[in-house]
């Protein structure tokens, strides 16, 4: 299985920098579960996009500190782009930023979290849970790092996951689209380093719950073996 990479996140610090970037985190990611399949990575917020996805089994979305609502020319690419892909029904997994993405572009909408940040571990539930879900825990752990969500699902989706702080925590469009609001491709060294990272710019409530929630441990390995059940079965 060769998936394509679509890198969304625009973090150009130098915290980011001194870790792996999203591409080699959902690779890794992948192969924690599937050690044999081969990734290519385009750095879409920079203007990188396959010209051709043919070789691809599918494709994945990260997430971004950017907003999908941003008007920067690569979002609004990035949108046409998952459109193409759903028309064609290559298999598409997105996450956050991607999540959000792959909603927006099929009619969806996306809104400001009414209660704020939500950054750290976190829970949500499995409501509808698709079959390529089936190995996942009825509440499943994330790690989370976000502000928006999505408020309106598109035409044909519905709910996978939900939450009473994120009511849309995922949602599948047939058998071809598969979305999480969390980031399964974060480890608990990073989560805990970007909540330190952050501590100076967000509320002390937002992260002295975060640190907090990081005394359980994420169903990191289990959603990965979601997502790969998710390519295959798309793959028949």
């Amino acid at each position: 299985m060769h998936l394509a990479i679509l890198m969304t996140n625009t973090d150009d610090s130098d915290f980011a920098a001194a870790h792996p970037g999203d591409g080699a985190k959902f690779t890794a990611l992948i192969r924690s579960v599937r050690p044999h399949w081969t990734t290519q990575v385009f750095a879409v917020k920079d203007g990188e996009f396959p010209t051709d996805l043919t070789p691809c089994d599918g494709a994945i979305i990260t997430g971004s500190p950017a907003s999908v609502h941003d008007p920067d020319p690569w979002i609004t690419d990035l949108l046409a782009l998952i459109r193409q892909m759903t028309t064609a029904r290559l298999p598409l997994f997105g996450a956050c930023f991607g999540h959000q993405a792959i909603a927006l572009a099929l009619g969806g909408q996306v809104g400001p979290n009414p209660g704020g940040w939500v950054l750290g571990r976190t829970q949500t539930q499995i409501t509808d849970p698709a079959p390529w879900m089936t190995t996942l825990p009825a509440t499943t752990a994330l790690y989370a790092a976000h502000c928006e969500q999505v408020t309106t699902l598109p035409d044909h989706a519905r709910t996978l996951t939900t939450s009473p702080e994120c009511p849309i925590g995922g949602f599948a469009i047939g058998t071809h689209v598969y979305t999480t609001q969390y980031h399964p491709e974060m480890t608990p060294a990073f989560i805990a380093a970007l909540i330190e990272h952050l501590k100076d710019d967000k509320p002390a409530r937002v992260i002295t719950r975060a640190r907090a929630s990081l005394e359980g441990p994420a169903d990191t390995e289990p959603f990965a073996d979601s997502i790969a059940r998710f390519f295959e079965q798309a793959a028949g």
